[in-house]
């Protein structure tokens, strides 16, 4: 659990990128309003894990899923956003898929004692996937939010990897 208010905040960064990327190049923004978009995407945030949870209560269960979310959306009236989260679910779900028919399809490669260019090469691909996949924030795992919390309280709430649908 947060143990300041401003623990609960969104990142500075990530909210200062995401308002550049919505808005035409040339426009500037406050420090002031940046501050004010950070905290009600916090809200937000807060206010949609915690409608999330009660429906997830409702189901007699601690783990929020999709449907959990989907189902808070349309009861904070924000309708318009569940067939594009939908869509998204459902790209995310081929795409790890796909990852997951390509793991087993490729065979184990064999070490080799040379250790020349190739097996330099490999390292950093390897790197390069596994810089590209943080930056995916886990595109390849499918996440759920666990409540800790006996009471149920959304205030707590804790990403855990899924075993599967």
């Amino acid at each position: 659990m947060a143990e300041r208010p401003e623990d609960l905040n969104l990142p500075n960064a990530v909210v200062t990128r995401i308002i550049k990327d919505a808005i035409p190049d040339g426009v500037a923004v406050s420090k002031e309003a940046r501050l004010a978009i950070s905290k009600a995407a916090s809200v937000f945030v807060l206010y949609a894990t915690s409608c999330s949870n009660n429906f997830a209560l409702k189901s007699k269960r601690k783990t929020i899923n999709a449907q959990d979310v989907l189902s808070a959306m349309e009861d904070m009236e924000f309708e318009q956003f569940i067939e594009p989260l939908q869509q998204c679910q459902e790209a995310f779900r081929q795409e790890k898929s796909e990852k997951k028919s390509q793991k087993k399809e490729k065979p184990a490669p064999v070490p080799e004692e040379s250790g020349g260019e190739e097996e330099e090469e490999e390292k950093d691909e390897a790197a390069e996937k596994n810089n590209s996949s943080a930056a995916a924030m886990g595109d390849d795992q499918d996440f759920q939010i666990t409540v800790n919390a006996e009471d149920g309280d959304a205030s707590s709430p804790e990403v855990v990897e899924d075993s599967g649908e």
